[in-house]
């Protein structure tokens, strides 16, 4: 006989947790940051945090704290500042896939991408995976201007002090040379992992 009380499982809800199981199975670490001076920019960047949360195959690990930078390779005061982030997931996704899903959500903010260095609702850039070093021109890995750029490496040294970038050595030195000057941490702007 049946119990009334106890309800089956939605079958989405058992696919959720199918899909979360093999998440686990050896996953990579993959470094994202994040960029967006157009629109709300804080509300943006949650919401490319919790859109790659919710791709299956990723879970968001560490978010850092949030950075306010002037635009890179342009005149001072013709665009609005950026807010950077980085964040950390463990994804069994391959690096092409990650690449896509990092467009879709660009392309789900309106990106517009007509000019380099131009603004932008939301940049999603793959500065690292794994210990995976490519020289393929779709997917340069680890991002090849990364070492270089106080907005990518002053949040990973926040949310990971001891990271390496493959290739190029400690995160913390490589700040160290670049310096922060023109990074700016907004304390008063949170962003969340999502629940």
């Amino acid at each position: 006989m049946s119990d009334p009380t106890v309800q089956p499982v939605p079958a989405a809800v058992v696919e959720q947790v199918d899909a979360a199981d093999i998440t686990l199975s050896n996953p990579k670490r993959a470094v994202i940051a994040l960029g967006s001076n157009l629109g709300n920019r804080l509300e943006t960047l949650q919401g490319a945090i919790d859109a790659l949360e919710d791709t299956p195959g990723v879970r968001v690990k560490a978010v850092s704290p949030v950075y306010e930078t002037e635009p890179w390779g342009v005149e001072p005061g013709t665009q609005p500042s950026y807010f950077n982030a980085v964040v950390v997931v463990k994804t069994t996704l391959p690096p092409g896939s990650l690449l896509e899903r990092g467009h879709a959500i660009e392309e789900a903010y309106d990106r517009v991408r007509e000019e380099r260095w131009g603004p932008r609702t939301i940049d999603v850039d793959i500065v690292a995976y794994a210990d995976v070093m490519s020289d393929d021109p779709a997917l340069t890995l680890p991002h090849p201007r990364a070492h270089e750029r106080a907005f990518v490496l002053a949040p990973w040294h926040d949310v990971d002090p001891a990271a390496q970038l493959p290739g190029r050595g400690p995160v913390a030195e490589l700040l160290a040379g670049v310096g922060r000057e023109g990074v700016v941490a907004r304390g008063d702007l949170e962003l969340r992992l999502p629940e």
